[in-house]
């Protein structure tokens, strides 16, 4: 009897040692150290914070670009974001600059010096529609079928990629290390709006382009610094969330993007929709030993005085969110003629508001995610 007890104490042992392996493990079995370190710290991290992210924050800000070092962000609270977001759409047509006209020479730097100190790094593509030659908003009905294998733009998908695979490897460190970086391809993919869109492509046809895609990167490019994440628009069940979802040997992070566009009946549908959104996700994170994340949000040009603390946080003080990203602060914009920015800069409403969010122990901006080694 003392032997049968034994055993299984040892059984339950390894499978509990075996389960949380698992969870911590990202899906390329040959990614690099630092990004299976990455993956691992960021399951570790997600009970108990999360990290703030700002889109393009070292490129520009309301009435500034190109200014080393700077960023709105820095100006509030005298630090960082944790998360940088970058897009790399136009690399794909070997273009100089990206769709917010960033030079991609500059875009590799500013990862570089962002890693550098400790953040983490994440990257969208907001790819052109290859079928018509237009932008990623050009949903013609057939694009996406166009590029899977043994259809007429899949060579030319295949150049794309082979672009996009050649600046993905030249985010190095300074020793020639490649940098990690959490890849969102395909982003918002449950609404109607970009080529990839759930109008335009059946669940099977879109999971043979992520798969495709996936696997043209991983194995045929031998790219290992990637941590792969799935992201979608509305939602409002599991079953709805997972209608076009690869399958868990396919994603490392689930998310999903909302933003709040109304000030007063706005407000009370932000909360409601993100809180019902967070609940359906964590619950199936929880389910699938995954990460969850809220990657895109904001309320443009902020004009909600209290909504990092009053809005935002307290939705991601109740879920085990890794990660919460708002949009760029590209400041006035000529052909919508109204500023559009997300995260507050010097002087704006919502600054002394963001430095009592930037206070709570929950949220980390760089300074404090820098304490955790999140790459060792």
């Amino acid at each position: 009897m003392f032997v049968s007890l034994r055993n299984w104490l040892i059984v339950l042992v390894v499978f509990f040692v075996c389960s949380d392996l698992q969870a911590q493990n990202c899906i390329d079995k040959n990614a690099t150290k630092p990004t299976r370190n990455l993956y691992k710290n960021l399951y570790k991290l997600k009970d108990n914070y999360t990290i703030f992210g700002h889109q393009d924050a070292l490129a520009y800000g309301v009435g500034w670009r190109d200014i080393a070092k700077r960023s709105d962000v820095f100006s509030v609270v005298n630090d960082y974001p944790g998360l940088y977001g970058w897009d790399i759409t136009n690399i794909e047509l070997d273009e100089e600059k990206n769709i917010d006209s960033i030079p991609f020479t500059l875009i590799k730097k500013y990862i570089q010096e962002g890693y550098q100190r400790g953040g983490v790094i994440t990257i969208s593509w907001h790819a052109n529609n290859p079928y018509t030659g237009k932008n990623a908003w050009d949903n013609t009905p057939g694009t996406l079928q166009s590029i899977l294998p043994g259809n007429e733009q899949h060579a030319k998908y295949i150049v794309w990629l082979d672009r996009v695979a050649v600046f993905i490897k030249s985010l190095k460190t300074t020793t020639g290390k490649p940098i990690p970086i959490l890849f969102r391809p395909f982003h918002e993919l449950t609404g109607n709006w970009f080529w990839w869109g759930k109008n335009n492509s059946s669940p099977t046809e879109f999971m043979a382009l992520w798969k495709f895609t996936q696997d043209y990167l991983m194995h045929t490019k031998k790219i290992h610094n990637l941590i792969y994440v799935f992201n979608t628009a509305d939602f409002s069940s599991e079953a709805d969330y997972l209608s076009r979802y690869p399958g868990d040997d396919r994603v490392d992070i689930l998310s999903f993007d909302r933003y709040q566009y109304e000030q007063t009946n706005g407000r009370e549908a932000f909360i409601q929709t993100v809180d019902q959104e967070l609940s359906i996700l964590t619950n199936l994170t929880t389910k699938k030993n995954k990460i969850a994340a809220l990657s895109e949000t904001g309320f443009e040009s902020i004009p909600d005085a209290t909504w990092f603390t009053k809005n935002l946080y307290p939705l991601l003080a109740k879920y085990p969110v890794s990660h919460v990203l708002v949009w760029r602060n590209a400041g006035y914009m000529p052909s919508t003629k109204k500023m559009h920015f997300y995260a507050p800069y010097l002087g704006q409403i919502s600054a002394d508001d963001f430095k009592t969010f930037y206070a709570l122990p929950k949220i980390l901006f760089e300074k404090k995610l820098a304490e955790k080694h999140i790459y060792q």
